[in-house]
């Protein structure tokens, strides 16, 4: 008999059992098995519980990135101390007319308006231009007013009758807008439709994979347990540490993906254990057709959660590691992203290997049940995957170059990515916020939407050099006179830009006003240049100086949960340097779609536009750990081949066989579930959507398919190596190269 067939267990078909796996994630199994009614009871009340409380008491969002020591924040901690009336959100309202605003019976119309406006809940201020210099152009065809309210987020509830009122306000030669971050809020909200087309999705392919609607069910509703216990989570999470309105989105995006892979996965195990491994027994000429021939249910869940559920709570925790690894920026609303996002992924990670076995439980033998016609299949074993691994295994070397050149070329563009948060002007053109951008862009000109705000403590008397210095600086349009505040502490003045918020040219002027044109003006004083455009740049530069921290934290320790799991240091950094591949390749196709404008208009994208700062944030971590799942459940199926006695050569196709069709199953799971996002308004969460599709789509394409196994063929031997002071750190013995294998196979 093979060697390998030593370490699968025969069940006795004359007493009904047999001794299986042990340790503690069998009993888990076997007690999640026997005591299903009880789990799932502690499951549905549980969560209906949590989902209550969780949305009853959720926390309030909070979209301010601009805390932190950066220059912008001084200057924000400057105004908020000593100039109190210009704290709160703001509103703009714009107005064009086909004859001059200062006409008596448009200005009745504009003063009406802005009447209803002061009677808004939480407005403190309204700076009506008619009595506010500067707010009315040129030409007289156009003027703004800004409403200021006392909230620090205007609400939905305020935005939304007030734009109603604007519509109608409008007519008879005469067009109110209105814009603001609280406007755009509403009319791009992070979510949409793209959480019910993804689960549709997720059906879809899982149903073509295991062409049975109960099959299909199990993962799906495992993973829809774990996203909503961890939604209702990350909901009452939010009054410790307050998140963005983008976090849940994200979340349920990141648990919808890994939820029903980690779940997919087990099913998988669980029905080749059921059967007997025919899948793999037709493929290695029917030797070990019989190895789990006669397996119970009980025995299968226990199979499924000792070898696929060891997998996932290695996988989960890598994804968990990466998240970890944004503290690394200091940003604590990013922090705060990453802990919702690793709550949920927690959440459907342990709903995979506890409350999957319960169900399985249920299903018993069952599992093919209501099969559909030309998709009913039992073998989880690929021959085309067989053949294809064999086809790079005779051609290592184009596989690797090919595979390696395609990659490096998709990640030229990401040397020309520009960061930034998007705005008004990147709004779709039929919205009310992109109309009062563009009124008041043609009107004042585009850094109407950047204004630069230049304040300093004490009078305003050695503020005025700077000023007259700010002025006279290539790329400032104008500058608003120096004001000093009631309580004397400190002083501030308004430069507007040339340029937009977006255009390349304004963060080169904030740098220039920063490092030499107010340094020689200030003699000595000490001037913060502020605003929520310095902010934004200021968050921007963050990001660019320590994304290379975050790379090598998440590489760092993702490198030691994969060294424990597959026991090679050559594997763990293979992984780790294919997955910075994967993650520069779509890095690159999001800077062309996005930045570049290829097929933009097309995606869904309304203009060209920077990249959005937190986006390659996101999508490294995720991806690492994300990609680090294929790698686990791959390379732990090549180790247990090898471990059983088959060469390296002969491992990796059987383990690439096995594995490739839900492997690829889950990819696409995960490529539709991120591309449904491109259905939503936000183009922030677009872009993350669209990063992360390409990555998962690359990764499990060029990586796994061709990378992969043409390496592994290369390194034959090589690829398991495992220093001594390691191999006895991890309670093993290195495994010896064989003799027969050597370490460079021919190409």
């Amino acid at each position: 008999m093979h060697p390998r067939h030593t370490s699968r267990f025969r069940p006795d078909n004359r007493s009904g059992s047999a001794p299986g796996p042990t340790g503690p994630l069998a009993a888990l199994a076997r007690g999640c098995f026997r005591r299903r009614w009880l789990v799932l009871a502690c499951w549905l009340v549980g969560t209906a519980a949590l989902l209550v409380v969780g949305f009853r008491y959720a926390a309030p969002a909070d979209n301010d990135f601009s805390g932190g020591t950066s220059e912008s924040a001084h200057a924000q901690e400057l105004i908020r101390q000593h100039f109190p009336t210009q704290n709160g959100d703001t509103l703009t309202l714009a107005v064009t007319a086909d004859r001059p605003v200062t006409d008596p019976a448009v200005r009745t119309r504009v003063e009406s308006l802005l009447s209803t406006m002061r009677g808004a809940p939480h407005v403190v201020e309204v700076a009506d231009p008619y009595r506010t210099p500067g707010q009315i152009s040129a030409d007289h065809r156009t003027a703004y007013a800004t409403i200021r309210s006392s909230a620090d987020q205007i609400s939905a509830d305020t935005v939304t009758p007030l734009l109603d009122k604007v519509k109608h306000a409008s007519g008879d030669g005469v067009t109110f807008t209105l814009g603001g971050d609280a406007v755009l809020s509403v009319e791009q909200p992070p979510g949409g439709p793209s959480e019910g087309v993804g689960v549709l999705a997720a059906v879809i392919v899982i149903l073509i994979s295991f062409g049975s609607l109960l099959a299909m069910g199990l993962p799906l509703l495992t993973a829809l347990f774990g996203i909503g216990t961890g939604l209702a989570g990350i909901e009452l999470l939010g009054h410790l540490l307050p998140a963005p309105s983008f976090t849940p989105i994200v979340s349920t995006l990141i648990g919808l993906g890994v939820g029903i892979d980690y779940a997919l996965f087990i099913v998988t195990r669980y029905r080749e254990a059921l059967h007997g491994g025919a899948g793999q027994g037709a493929q290695h000429g029917g030797a070990e057709q019989g190895a789990w021939q006669g397996a119970t249910p009980e025995q299968a869940t226990v199979v499924a959660i000792t070898t696929a559920g060891r997998a996932v709570l290695f996988a989960g925790s890598t994804v968990v590691i990466a998240l970890a690894g944004l503290f690394v920026m200091q940003q604590p609303l990013l922090n705060a992203t990453a802990v919702a996002a690793s709550v949920t992924v927690l959440a459907t990670m342990v709903a995979a290997v506890t409350l999957l076995p319960a169900l399985l439980g249920f299903v018993g033998r069952h599992i093919d049940r209501l099969r559909l016609p030309y998709f009913g299949r039992t073998s989880t074993t690929s021959p085309l995957a067989s053949r294809w691994a064999g086809a790079i295994q005779r051609h290592p070397v184009v596989g690797l170059v090919v595979g390696a050149a395609v990659l490096l070329t998709l990640a030229v563009p990401a040397l020309s990515m520009r960061l930034s948060f998007a705005d008004a002007s990147t709004a779709p053109r039929d919205t009310s916020a992109y109309a009062t951008h563009r009124t008041l862009a043609d009107a004042f000109g585009p850094g109407r939407d950047a204004p630069l705000v230049i304040v300093t403590d004490g009078s305003g008397a050695a503020l005025r050099p700077v000023a007259d210095a700010v002025r006279d600086t290539p790329g400032v349009a104008a500058v608003t006179p120096v004001r000093t505040s009631a309580d004397g502490g400190a002083s501030e003045f308004v430069a507007i830009p040339t340029a937009g918020t977006q255009d390349a040219a304004t963060p080169k002027l904030v740098h220039r006003l920063r490092d030499t044109v107010i340094p020689q003006a200030a003699a000595g004083q000490r001037v913060y240049v502020g605003g929520p455009n310095a902010a934004t740049i200021d968050f921007a530069d963050s990001v660019t100086t320590r994304l290379p921290w975050l790379i090598t934290v998440v590489v760092a320790l993702s490198l030691l949960v994969l060294l424990v799991l597959v026991r090679s240091v050559v594997i763990a950094v293979k992984a780790a340097v294919m997955t910075l591949l994967s993650t520069l390749a779509a890095y690159g196709v999001l800077t062309a779609v996005v930045q570049w404008g290829w097929f933009g208009h097309a995606l869904g994208f309304a203009t060209d536009q920077p990249v959005t700062t937190w986006v390659p944030l996101f999508v490294f971590p995720i991806l690492f750990g994300l990609s680090t799942d294929y790698e686990v459940f791959l390379v732990s199926r090549i180790r247990e081949e090898y471990d059983a006695g088959a060469d390296t050569r002969e491992a990796v196709r059987r383990g690439l066989a096995s594995t490739a069709r839900t492997i690829t199953a889950a990819a696409a799971i995960m490529v539709l579930v991120f591309l449904t996002v491109l259905l939503g308004d936000d183009p922030a969460v677009k872009q993350f959507g669209l990063g992360l599709a390409v990555a998962v789509l690359l990764d499990a394409t060029l990586v796994r398919m061709v990378l992969v196994p043409a390496l592994m063929e290369l390194l034959g031997a090589a690829n398991w190596w495992l220093p001594r002071p390691l191999a006895r750190l991890l309670n093993r013995r290195a495994a010896p190269a064989r003799a027969h294998e050597p370490a460079l196979p021919r190409t």
